[in-house]
């Protein structure tokens, strides 16, 4: 077995198509075909199921993949732990909830890159419940969640920082003179919200649902930029993080109202598997996300 054909593997097993493998791997479709036969033929059994030009994979194939990710990815620590090189270099995979990103690591980024040129930064963004699989599978080297505190018996999660929620309305929307918004007073408003998955978009539902509002009507975005905007046009009522909006909030385009009682909190949280070897190149990304959040 040699590990070009553990890495076409691995590749076949995400691509699902032997034309995408050998386009990302630069080889000819023929060479792929050739190595999966031969591990094919050295654990003498399937790895592939081919249904006319479809494949997937079949249960053995399934369990290499899990071997193969583990392999794979102690041969590239190996490369990135070997030489004797005491400035961080490699490349690391970062996740994020699309919020953070772009309002919390712009700084973190800049003041990284300077200091450690040699190191490939890649991100990614998405759900939290996303980034928590990315990050168990190998996938992501860490991850930036925004939710309620968590334990998780694979993942080391350490909270940063207390974030606010506000329920934002448009200026002139009457809902804003009022001295205690219930969440009863939200029936018969459109709220607009994050995708399926988001943690606070499910707070906020669960909240309005512990009122018996259990179908609000609702418009959903996937960016919180079209979210602010709406809002500032008087499409809706939107909750979203104060670090969001806190411009927005200042200039007047957008007032929180006085939500009733149950303050709407989230935490910053930095995620790393708990076996995960921590290159010198995470370990300073680690250090410096944990000093300025």
């Amino acid at each position: 077995m040699e590990l070009k054909q553990l890495q076409t593997f691995r590749v076949l097993a995400e691509e699902l198509s032997f034309t995408k493998t050998a386009h990302r791997l630069n080889y000819a479709q023929s060479s792929i075909s050739t190595q999966i036969q031969a591990l094919e033929s050295e654990f003498g059994v399937p790895l592939f199921e081919r249904i006319g030009k479809r494949i997937s994979l079949t249960e053995s194939g399934k369990r290499l993949k899990r071997y193969a990710d583990e392999i794979l990815r102690i041969v590239d620590e190996s490369l990135i732990a070997v030489p004797d090189d005491s400035e961080p270099s490699g490349t690391i995979t970062i996740g994020s909830v699309e919020s953070l990103c772009t309002y919390r690591l712009s700084p973190i980024l800049g003041r990284y890159r300077s200091l450690y040129p040699k190191v490939e930064l890649i991100f990614r963004t998405g759900i939290c419940t996303d980034l928590h699989k990315a990050v168990l599978d190998g996938s992501l080297d860490a991850a930036l969640t925004f939710q309620p505190t968590i334990t998780s018996g694979n993942l080391f999660c350490e909270p940063l920082l207390e974030e606010c929620m506000l329920v934002l309305a448009h200026p002139d929307h009457p809902l804003v003179h009022y001295k205690q918004v219930q969440p009863t007073d939200l029936k018969d408003e459109t709220i607009l919200v994050t995708e399926p998955g988001c943690t606070y978009r499910m707070m906020f539902e669960q909240r309005l649902a512990e009122e018996g509002i259990k179908d609000p009507m609702k418009i959903e975005f996937a960016s919180i930029e079209a979210i602010k905007q709406c809002v500032m046009n008087g499409l809706g009522i939107a909750l979203l993080p104060e670090m969001v909006v806190a411009k927005e909030v200042e200039r007047k385009q957008l007032t929180p109202l006085h939500w009733d009682s149950q303050s709407l909190q989230i935490i910053t949280q930095l995620c790393w598997h708990k076996d995960k070897w921590i290159s010198p190149a995470l370990q300073t990304f680690l250090e410096m996300t944990k000093q300025y959040i």
